[in-house]
């Protein structure tokens, strides 16, 4: 256990990427098995213990730390598991700190009316950073800056493996994954996961730069049009259905009604619609549907899920990926028009005899709802990864909008002293006739560390109230927010959901009262 928080705390305070590769690999190599195993499920979201951990600390701590003390220190620190940890009564008994592996599989097979006692021991027996490490463990909210992919390409760099290699054995196995370690150590043979469908890594595109697009000829490329979903894969292999985000997530709980129209026999790559009487519906409404472990009649029958078809990966036993694209497209075709798969059709080739038509082609994006183009080399084998000079994506212009900044909350992690999450708005006209501000969206991103610093000095001398962690400043401060599109939403005050919002620029030169309507914003919609 002590192992792996030191490892924890590291990781938090570690903003390199190369740093926390180098400090994951040195973890793997120099830990024993199931511990580095535990480590690795915990880091890829794996670990699901299931219990009422909320109520469970909250009855721990009743009796060993005054309420109050323990809201206002949670409101000063920003983070629950750290507080927790730093108020935890101290206790100096001699006994060894339990292995991480004893943890784990202590809780995964507890009763439920033991967990408490199990906790409240562990945390006795730890340091402040061991008790931070255990809770962050058990809650499952890490927040290290740590993603799935990154822990894979630790896992690559250490061992020397190709990460595609190692993504395509991944949802075969199990945790602790002790076949895997063993693999990449050099112990054991690559772990035979049978015929179950896997994850193949996918090929990637570069956003394509001018001198790029100069040089693109229609007889070397193909262009797609880049419909506004996400990227997934469908597999239906050994008699079993799956369906895989574009980082290797299994989604298809969320997704019942996509995964049951997969056909057996084939791997696809292609986009994630939700689709009504043929026409794609705004992102918003796929957005209903994500990270949901399961999902209603009715919500199947309001929001149903559909594939656009880009490419097929295999057919059959037969790997097509090293064939050109022109022959896996001319196999997709052929595939889809023999078996007519529900739920599912193949995004169109657009003809171009120029640069300059795609530029007219690309213009009109935005108008049809469409995110850009996708220009692909017809001979372009199916490379996992994003290898140069074969695929490029062309998203249009983003859209920008001045909001004010309205409420500011605290981060977490290393910005859990910083008020770094910040809600804005726009103008509207309220009922008594005077202008007021209604909430448009929310973004943590965009900014620097030093502009972040001046952010939160902002907010902590112009707060007017505050609502738990939350506080609300006054109406001074417009940010230029960027965004890929705005949709309709009845979940909002104002009506409107923003994709992908980020702060663009701080205007602290701008009033606030010259920052946009809500109109401005509404008028963006498109149908």
């Amino acid at each position: 256990m002590k192992a792996f928080a030191e490892l924890l705390d590291r990781l938090a305070y570690t903003p390199s990427r190369n740093d926390k590769l180098r400090l994951l690999a040195e973890y793997f190599a120099g830990t024993t098995d199931p511990d580095r195993g535990f480590v690795l499920t915990a880091l890829t979201d794996g670990l699901f213990f299931r219990l009422p951990l909320r109520r469970i600390l909250s009855e721990l701590l009743q009796p060993r730390v005054d309420p109050v003390l323990f809201d206002l220190s949670r409101d000063y620190v920003g983070d629950t598991a750290e507080t927790i940890a730093l108020l935890w009564p101290a206790q100096r008994a001699a006994q060894e700190p339990p292995r991480l592996a004893a943890i784990v599989e202590a809780l995964q097979s507890a009763a439920p009316a033991d967990v408490p006692n199990l906790l409240a021991n562990w945390l006795d027996h730890l340091d402040a950073t061991g008790r931070w490490a255990l809770l962050k463990l058990v809650t499952g909210a890490l927040r290290v800056g740590i993603s799935a992919r990154l822990a894979k390409t630790a896992l690559a760099e250490w061992s020397g493996m190709p990460l595609a290699d190692i993504e395509e054995v991944w949802h075969g196995l199990r945790p602790p994954y002790l076949e895997l370690f063993a693999w990449l150590s050099g112990t054991a043979p690559r772990p035979d996961v049978g015929a179950a469908p896997v994850f193949r890594p996918l090929m990637l595109s570069h956003q394509i730069e001018d001198k790029e697009l100069q040089l693109i000829d229609p007889k070397d490329f193909a262009a797609e049009w880049k419909w506004d979903g996400i990227r997934v894969q469908a597999a239906h292999q050994g008699g079993e259905k799956r369906l895989f985000s574009r980082t290797g997530d299994d989604i298809s709980g969320s997704f019942p009604d996509v995964v049951e129209a997969i056909p057996e026999g084939v791997v696809l790559d292609g986009e994630l619609l939700v689709m009504r009487n043929s026409e794609v519906a705004p992102f918003n409404d796929l957005q209903q549907r994500l990270n949901r472990k399961s999902v209603t009649g009715a919500m199947l029958k309001s929001h149903p899920a559909h594939i656009r078809l880009y490419d097929m990966l295999f057919e059959g036993e037969e790997d097509l990926r090293p064939l050109p694209f022109i022959a896996r497209r001319a196999r997709l075709e052929a595939w889809h028009a023999a078996n007519a798969p529900a739920r599912t059709d193949i995004s169109a080739v657009i003809d171009f005899a120029s640069v300059g038509e795609l530029e007219t082609l690309w213009a009109g994006a935005r108008e049809t709802g469409i995110e850009g183009l996708m220009l692909k080399r017809r001979d372009s084998p199916y490379i996992a990864g994003r290898p140069k000079g074969h695929w490029f994506k062309w998203k249009r212009a983003p859209l920008t909008l001045d909001a004010v900044l309205m409420y500011a909350q605290r981060g977490s992690g290393k910005r859990s002293s910083y008020y770094s999450d910040y809600t804005f708005g726009a103008w509207r006209e309220g009922e008594s006739g005077a202008p007021e501000l209604v909430p448009v969206g929310k973004s943590y991103f965009g900014f620097t560390d030093e502009e972040l610093k001046e952010l939160d000095a902002f907010v902590r001398n112009h707060t007017v109230d505050s609502f738990g962690p939350v506080r609300q400043v006054e109406p001074k401060l417009v940010f230029e927010v960027a965004f890929d599109s705005v949709h309709r939403s009845t979940r909002h005050k104002s009506g409107v959901a923003m994709r992908f919002p980020r702060i663009h620029r701080i205007r602290w030169d701008k009033p606030a009262e010259e920052a946009d309507r809500l109109d401005t914003l509404r008028a963006m919609i498109v149908e």
